[in-house]
């Protein structure tokens, strides 16, 4: 199964594979829990690469916004779970979106799917797993951004046992 999962990501990423794009680099919490109801609390270690190439925009053609982007991402924990996926992302400067103006702050909503295996962490009840996440950022002088954001993983009723897990990570971006 992860084998024809790699090669998907692959085939899909190809013909991005010369585009610019960014490295996202994320440190987390696995497992909070705002309740303090957690059990399997983790650090989360995260990257990204998320391509500039928009895949379509779903927007109109003369607000130039809301352009669906392609990333790949793997997650580790401390607890040796591992998460291998794919997804879209759309990057937005809230400046720009609120007020016409752009501004330093970014909102990048995502969604993605994946393999995932537990390692010695929580059991998510299956192996196919999907990921929403809400960051975000702040860009800095040299253009790198500074990010703040929160994950959820499930199955989506799947599999009999549904967990599902949450993560709050700090990010760094670094485009190219």
């Amino acid at each position: 199964m992860i084998r024809i999962f790699i090669l998907v990501a692959v085939i899909s990423f190809s013909n991005n594979a010369l585009t610019n794009g960014t490295n996202v680099f994320g440190l987390g919490i696995y497992d909070v829990k705002f309740d303090g109801s957690e059990k399997n609390q983790a650090t989360d270690f995260r990257y990204e690469y998320r391509s500039d190439k928009s895949l379509f925009d779903i927007g109109p053609e003369e607000d130039n916004f809301f352009f669906l982007k392609p990333f790949f991402g793997v997650e580790f924990t401390s607890d040796s779970a591992s998460y291998f996926l794919t997804g879209i992302y759309i990057e937005e400067n809230l400046g720009e979106l609120f007020e016409g103006d752009k501004s330093k702050l970014f909102f990048t909503p995502s969604f993605g799917a994946g393999i995932y295996d537990d390692g010695s962490g929580k059991k998510l009840g299956n192996d196919l797993q999907f990921r929403t996440s809400f960051e975000i950022s702040y860009e800095l002088k040299n253009k790198n951004k500074i990010g703040i954001s929160l994950s959820h993983i499930s199955n989506a009723n799947l599999a009999d046992k549904n967990p599902g897990v949450e993560i709050l990570s700090l990010s760094y971006h670094v485009p190219y």
